[in-house]
C-alpha cells in the first residue's frame, strides 16, 4: 500500500519494509517458486504504483489478476492478515483499482495491436525464429521499404515487401547486396506460420499508443494495465517479443526526466524466463540498453520468474529492489542455483539468508531494497501486505463490461486496413506488368512492321526484278526484231540485187544484141 509517500511492501518482526518511492525506477525482480506468493506481490506493488498515481503494466498469464478492478472481499484470512498487521491503522482498505484490459487476440480484453515497422526486424526475427542470415536479409527488407517510403503495417505488408524483393534482385542487389531467393522463401513461411498463431490479429491499425498505457484516472490513481496472456503464453516467443516491444516503445517514446520523487510509469514482466530463452547476442545486448538507460525515462521494470538465475548477468545488475519469495533446492544443480540467489543479498546477521529462502512460508519473503542514495538495504524476512483489490479472475459479464465501458474500447475495437506497402507494391507491379505488356506489344508492333516493310521491300524487288527482266526481255526481243528485219533487209537486199542482176542481165543482153544488131545493119 502507499504510505507515507512510499510503498509499503511488507513487515519484518519488528518494522515495516518500504519501497522507496524514489527508489522505484533503479528496476527489480520478483523470484520464487510457484505457489510461494510472487503474484500476490506483483499485485501489492501494482496497487500501491496505482495509489501513487504511476500507472502501472502487467500480464495476466493465469487469468486471475482481473479481480483487481474490483475490491477485494473484508473476511476471512484476508480480514485476519489485515488486522495483524495492524493496516487499518494505516488506511488500509478493500478497494478496486482503475484497469484497462488488453489482449492481443481482442478476445479477453481491448485489441492490443501494433505494426510491423514499429516491431522492428530484431524483434520481429525473435518472434519468427529466424537465423542471423535471414534476420540480416529482413534488416535489409526493412531498409529497402524505409527507403522506399513503404508502409509496413500488417503482416501482408511485410510479405508483398519480400516478395517483391526477391523477384526483383537486379534491382536491388547492387546496394543491398545479395538477395537470396531461398532465404526469403524461408521468412515467409515463418510468416505464415506467425499469422496461424494469431500475428495477423496482432500486426495492423490502430496501434497502440504509449500515452494510453501511462495514464490516471479522475482520482488521480494510475491506470493498472492488465495483458489477458492466457492465449498468448501459448506462444512464448510472441508473448516475449510483444513485451519487448512494449518497453522498447517506452524507451523510445518517453523524453528524459532524471531522478523523480516516484516513476512515471511500471512495468512487470511475468515469466521473464521466456524473454531470455534463445535469444540472440544482439538482441540481448539492446535489452541490456534498454534496461540501463530507461530508468532516467523514469520507468521501473520488475521481472517476475521463478529462478533469479533465469536473468542475464548483464540484466540482474541493474535491478536494485529484490523479493524473495521460497526457494526449493533437491538437487545439487537447484542448490547451486539457491546459493548464488542467496549471495546476491547483503547479510543481515538476524538470520541465515540461504537458510531462510528455502524455508518461507507462503506469502513470506526475503527482500534488499534500495535505500534513498541506492544503496542495497540489509535482507530483511518480511510477510508480504494482502493485496486490497480482489483474488482471482473476473465473470464473463463482469470482463465484458470493463471492455466495452471504457472508453478506449471505441478506438481500439475495430482494425484499420489503409493503403500500405501491398497495396501500393500491388499497384507498382500492375503498373509494371501494364508497361511490359506495352513493351511487349510495341515490340509485336515494331516486328510486324519490320515484317511488313521487309514484305514490302521484297515485293519492290520482285516488281522490280520483273521489271528489269521485263525491260531484258523487251530488249532481247527489240534486238531480235532488229535482227529479224536486217535479216529480212537483207534478203530483200539481196533478192532485189538479184532482181536487178537479172534485169541488168537481160537489159545488157538486149542491150548488146540490139547493138550488135544494128552494127550488123550497118
Amino acid at each position: 500500500m502507499y504510505s507515507d509517500n512510499n510503498i509499503l511492501l511488507g513487515k519484518s518482526e519488528d518494522q515495516e519494509i518500504f519501497l522507496e518511492s524514489s527508489m522505484a525506477n533503479r528496476h527489480g525482480i520478483i523470484s520464487g517458486a510457484t505457489g510461494t506468493g510472487k503474484t500476490i506481490t506483483l499485485k501489492v506493488l501494482a496497487e500501491s504504483f496505482s495509489d501513487a498515481g504511476v500507472p502501472v503494466f502487467f500480464s495476466d498469464v493465469k487469468g486471475d489478476l482481473s479481480g483487481t478492478a474490483y475490491p477485494g472481499e473484508a473476511s476471512g484470512s484476508a480480514l485476519e492478515r489485515v488486522e495483524k498487521m495492524g493496516l487499518n491503522e494505516k488506511g488500509f482498505s478493500f478497494k478496486g483499482y482503475p484497469v484497462n484490459l488488453w489482449d492481443v487476440f481482442g478476445e479477453g480484453g481491448m485489441p492490443l495491436r501494433t505494426t510491423v515497422s514499429e516491431m522492428g526486424p530484431l524483434l520481429l526475427a525473435k518472434d519468427m525464429g529466424l537465423n542471423d542470415i535471414q534476420t540480416d536479409i529482413l534488416s535489409v527488407i526493412f531498409r529497402i521499404a524505409d527507403d522506399e517510403g513503404q508502409l509496413l503495417l500488417d503482416t501482408k505488408d511485410l510479405k508483398a515487401m519480400l516478395t517483391y524483393a526477391a523477384d526483383n534482385i537486379d534491382k536491388y542487389s547492387s546496394e543491398y547486396g545479395n538477395i537470396p531467393k531461398n532465404s526469403v522463401n524461408a521468412i515467409i513461411r515463418s510468416i505464415a506460420a506467425l499469422e496461424a498463431e494469431g500475428g495477423d490479429m496482432f500486426f495492423g491499425e490502430p496501434a497502440i499508443d504509449i500515452s494510453d498505457l501511462i495514464a490516471v484516472d479522475s482520482n488521480g490513481r494510475g491506470k493498472i494495465n492488465i495483458l489477458d496472456a492466457r492465449k498468448l503464453i501459448l506462444h512464448p516467443a510472441m508473448y516475449s517479443t510483444f513485451l519487448l516491444y512494449l518497453l522498447s516503445e517506452l524507451f523510445e517514446v518517453l523524453p528524459e526526466v532524471g531522478d523523480m520523487e516516484k516513476p512515471k510509469m511500471v512495468f512487470f514482466f511475468d515469466e521473464a524466463h521466456l524473454l531470455f530463452d534463445g535469444i540472440s547476442p544482439a538482441l540481448l545486448q539492446k535489452v541490456e540498453q534498454v534496461v540501463k538507460l530507461i530508468r532516467s525515462k523514469g520507468v521501473g521494470i520488475y521481472f517476475v520468474t521463478q529462478d533469479p538465475s533465469d536473468v542475464p548477468d548483464g540484466i540482474m545488475n541493474q535491478l536494485g529492489n529484490k523479493v524473495q519469495h521460497a526457494l526449493r533446492a533437491y538437487t545439487p544443480k537447484e542448490i547451486k542455483a539457491v546459493k548464488q540467489a542467496a549471495e546476491t543479498y547483503r547479510a543481515n546477521p538476524a538470520f541465515d539468508t540461504l537458510e531462510t529462502i528455502q524455508s518461507l512460508g507462503t506469502g513470506a519473503a526475503v527482500v534488499s531494497l534500495l535505500d534513498t542514495k541506492g544503496i542495497p538495504k540489509m535482507a530483511e524476512k518480511i510477510k508480504v501486505l494482502p493485496p486490497s483489490s480482489r483474488m482471482g479472475a473476473v465473470t464473463d459479464a463482469e470482463r465484458e463490461s470493463l471492455i466495452k465501458e471504457n472508453l478506449l474500447y471505441t478506438k481500439y475495437k475495430d482494425m484499420i486496413d489503409r493503403e500500405s506497402a501491398y497495396e501500393t507494391l500491388k499497384k507498382r507491379i500492375e503498373q509494371d506488368a501494364e508497361a511490359e505488356n506495352e513493351a511487349v506489344a510495341a515490340k509485336e508492333e515494331e516486328k510486324q512492321r519490320a515484317a511488313a516493310e521487309k514484305e514490302e521491300e521484297k515485293r519492290r524487288a520482285a516488281e522490280q526484278k520483273a521489271e528489269i527482266a521485263a525491260a531484258v526481255k523487251a530488249e532481247r526481243e527489240r534486238i531480235k526484231e532488229e535482227e529479224r528485219k536486217k535479216k529480212e533487209a537483207e534478203r530483200t537486199r539481196k533478192a532485189i540485187t538479184r532482181e536487178v542482176g537479172k534485169t541488168v542481165s537481160q537489159l545488157g543482153r538486149s542491150v548488146g544484141r540490139s547493138i550488135l544488131g544494128n552494127l550488123f545493119r550497118r
